[in-house]
């Protein structure tokens, strides 16, 4: 269990007087000889949930060489897909994106350059789980405070449209931040806009979409 106010669990709650952050294993994927975990994050806030990435919920041909290991979020007896009140999208590759169409009908947060570039570039993504039926996305230019203390921010550099998601809990800032950083040394030494963005935002903790734990800054690590 790391800091109280972000407390991990596999069944997140909605009784919550400070906004916590739950991580969820969704998938695993093969990538240059290892397994990566591919994790999606609830917020669970005093005026809603929010889920943060879908993961993904069926295998492509497209993505066969990386061995998916799926445990969607569909086949978990643990968590309520009905009580999710909106649904913020980092970036729409496909690992990001491809349980989009389990919440048809609600609000899923995307940069609108983000949205462009999902449905108009090639190989960028696969595309059919983008626009799955019944999506309905809320194109975002720029910062948007989603819910009290609860922001999304532009984090352009995995992809131009990359957001983040900044989560204000017992006074300190937590960052959901997909893949505007894959490993701890990126944030370490920041090499993108997106990543100096995060850093510039002095953040308790970042939690990255292919990381167990959460990137803490080197003086919390060292203490």
């Amino acid at each position: 269990m790391g800091d109280p106010r972000t407390e991990k669990s596999e069944g997140p709650g909605r009784e919550v007087s400070l906004p916590t952050i739950t991580p969820v294993l969704v998938a695993e994927l093969l990538a240059d000889g290892d397994r990566m975990p591919v994790y999606v994050h609830v917020i669970d806030h005093p005026d809603g949930r929010v889920l943060v990435d879908t993961g993904m919920t069926q295998l492509h041909p497209a993505v066969k060489d990386m061995d998916p290991q799926l445990t969607p979020l569909s086949e978990r007896t643990d968590f309520d897909l009905a009580g999710v009140d909106a649904v913020v999208n980092t970036h729409l590759h496909f690992d990001h994106c491809g349980g989009n169409h389990l919440f048809a009908g609600t609000p899923v947060y995307v940069q609108r350059t983000e949205l462009d570039d999902a449905r108009t570039e090639d190989d960028y993504t696969i595309r059919e789980w983008v626009d799955a039926p019944g999506v309905q996305y809320v194109p975002v230019d720029g910062t948007l405070e989603l819910l009290p203390g609860v922001r999304l921010v532009p984090t352009p550099g995995h992809t131009r449209g990359s957001q983040v998601v900044v989560v204000e809990t017992g006074g300190r800032s937590v960052v959901i931040a997909g893949d505007t950083a894959v490993f701890f040394d990126e944030l370490d030494d920041p090499r993108t806009e997106g990543q100096r963005l995060i850093r510039a935002l002095a953040p308790h903790e970042v939690w990255l979409s292919h990381q167990h734990e959460p990137w803490r800054p080197s003086s919390d690590r060292d203490a």
